[in-house]
């Protein structure tokens, strides 16, 4: 189980996949957390996992309707949240929803170029802007020097679809160019963030799952869902400012920007 003590935790797509993943291992977690959920649709068919979970644990898991595609979604989901956290703030924000388009330089859409960037990148820049406040409380709140994901932290998970040295070798198995660009615009965003943020003390950084059977990741992928948010819930826990702006994977290895 994962080292982390993160008190208040957000975590968006959380209805499915690696976001529920993510929930169900926190939730199970035997520090004292409260966690919000979120997703696009918190009543529809694809979040009724989650709301089975959320029966599980109502005194840990809250659901919030966040659509990353949608600023006004962003910014009343940030209202809510700001009125539930109380006065310290929110200590981890983890910026996991996403979607996949495949295509190539040929014959990629313009339709599915401008969806991928909205939700991987405009979303998680406006997430990043409306949640900052709250992150910043819990940084002054904590007292404490240093950088860490039980203090103030934003978790952007990323791939190495968006890594301009890994990627090449891997587009001929993978043409995914809409997600591939769009998360190349995401690990930027990571490091722009990071820059903007350092003062504050708030760690920002970007961490790749590995290759996980999910509904993005596909049935020939190689890792399952539980293996891949146990490793990238010790490495969330053991982060520091050493961390902040980097680029890792799930087992705590480097990845080459």
């Amino acid at each position: 189980m994962a080292a982390l003590k993160a008190c208040k935790i957000l975590i968006t797509g959380a209805n499915r996949g690696l976001g529920l993943e993510i929930v169900k291992q926190l939730s199970e977690d035997s520090c004292q957390k409260h966690i919000f959920a979120t997703c696009r649709d918190p009543d529809g068919s694809k979040s009724e996992a989650l709301r089975e979970l959320a029966k599980k644990h109502p005194n840990v898991i809250t659901i919030i309707r966040l659509d990353a595609d949608d600023p006004s979604s962003i910014e009343e989901s940030a209202k809510k949240v700001g009125s539930l956290l109380g006065k310290n703030g929110l200590n981890l924000l983890v910026n996991n929803a996403a979607i996949v388009a495949n295509g190539t330089v040929q014959t990629s859409s313009v339709e599915d170029m401008k969806n991928t960037f909205n939700t991987n990148v405009i979303g998680p820049l406006l997430i990043i802007r409306e949640y900052l406040p709250y992150l910043q409380i819990a940084a002054k709140a904590s007292g404490t020097p240093g950088m860490s994901c039980n203090k103030a932290a934003f978790i952007n998970i990323s791939t190495i679809a968006g890594s301009m040295t890994r990627m090449p070798s891997i587009y001929n198995q993978f043409p995914t160019l809409p997600y591939a660009v769009s998360k190349a615009g995401f690990n930027m965003l990571s490091v722009l963030a990071a820059e903007e943020l350092k003062a504050d003390e708030i760690l920002c950084m970007a961490l790749h799952p590995g290759w996980v059977k999910t509904d993005l990741g596909g049935e020939d992928a190689i890792l399952e869902p539980k293996e891949s948010v146990e490793g990238m819930l010790r490495v969330i826990g053991s982060l520091t400012e050493k961390q902040h702006g980097g680029f890792l994977d799930y087992t705590g290895e480097t990845v080459p920007w």
